[in-house]
């Protein structure tokens, strides 16, 4: 009998929150559209990242080479594929 009023008492709570609600907060859909063509144009552009290392100083035409690869690495729950990568300057 308890959980019956805990859950009459959330389900008339949550009835009491969203009766409050005026009909504008409700999602259009031109701008649902809009939203969503936005973040199309921005997943578009690659991101540029700017890396500065802190030992060495490469030369201002260096790129930072790197490669990567899978490896089988043996756990408790047994064999993981884990993903390795190794960086490099190059002028």
């Amino acid at each position: 009998m308890p959980r019956n009023k805990t859950l009459f008492g959330f389900f008339a709570l949550m009835a009491v929150l969203f009766a409050g609600l005026p009909a504008s907060a409700a999602p259009r859909d031109a701008a649902v559209s809009q939203d969503s063509e936005s973040l199309a144009a921005q997943t578009k552009r690659r991101p540029h990242v700017l890396i500065r290392p802190r030992r060495i100083h490469p030369g201002p035409n260096a790129k930072r080479i790197c490669r990567s690869w899978l490896v089988e690495e043996y756990r408790v729950s047994g064999p993981v594929i884990v993903p390795q990568m190794r960086c490099w300057w190059e002028q």
